[in-house]
C-alpha cells in the first residue's frame, strides 16, 4: 500500500465522499441514514462543515479513500466546545491503517481548533470502530438501546468521548 495522505476536502471531492458514504446507507448499519445522497446533497453537506467544523479526505496514490469530519454536537450553546467526529473508509481498504490517520488527523485538528471534547456516536454492531476509538483515547460513556431501526433491525449505539486535555 502506498502512502496515505490527507487534507481538507474540497467540492471536487464530493462525488468521491458520496460514494464512501451512499455505500454504508445502503449496505451497512454504519450510518442510520436510509436514503442515499444526491451530490447535491453532499456538496451542502461539506459546505456546512467549514472553520472549525470541517471535512477531510484521505488519498492512497491520487484517489480519495475515505473522509472524516468533525461536525457540532449539539445545538445548544454550552455544547459549542464539543464536537462529534465521522469516519468512513472505502469498504475493500479497511483495516489498513487509513481509518487510524484520518481519527489521528480529525483529534488533531479539534485541538487547534480549541474544541475540548470529541464525541463519537458508534452502532455497537461496528466492534472495529470502536476498537479504533477506545485505540486513540475514546471511552466508552455510554449506550443508547435500540436507538434507531435499520434493515429490519433495532440497534444500539454506543456513545463514546475524548477529552483533548487527557490525550
Amino acid at each position: 500500500m502506498g502512502q496515505i495522505s490527507i487534507r481538507h476536502a474540497e467540492e471536487r471531492d464530493a462525488e468521491a465522499i458520496r460514494s464512501i458514504y451512499n455505500y454504508e446507507v445502503e449496505h451497512e448499519t454504519a450510518t442510520f441514514d436510509l436514503v442515499p445522497r444526491s451530490l447535491d446533497d453532499q456538496l451542502e453537506w461539506q459546505r456546512a462543515r467549514t472553520g472549525a467544523f470541517c471535512v477531510y479526505v484521505a488519498e492512497l496514490d491520487g484517489e480519495v479513500v475515505g473522509f472524516g469530519a468533525l461536525s457540532p454536537y449539539k445545538e445548544r450553546a454550552a455544547y459549542r466546545t464539543s464536537v462529534e467526529d465521522s469516519v468512513y473508509v472505502r469498504r475493500d481498504l479497511g483495516r489498513q491503517g487509513i481509518g487510524q490517520a484520518m481519527l489521528s488527523h480529525l483529534l488533531e485538528a479539534a485541538e487547534n481548533g480549541g474544541f475540548h471534547a470529541v464525541m463519537a456516536r458508534i452502532t455497537t454492531l461496528s466492534e472495529g470502530s470502536i476498537a479504533l476509538h477506545e485505540a486513540l483515547g475514546f471511552q466508552l460513556v455510554g449506550i443508547e438501546r435500540q436507538i434507531g431501526r435499520k434493515f429490519n433491525k433495532w440497534l444500539d449505539v454506543a456513545l463514546m468521548q475524548c477529552l483533548l486535555t487527557e490525550r
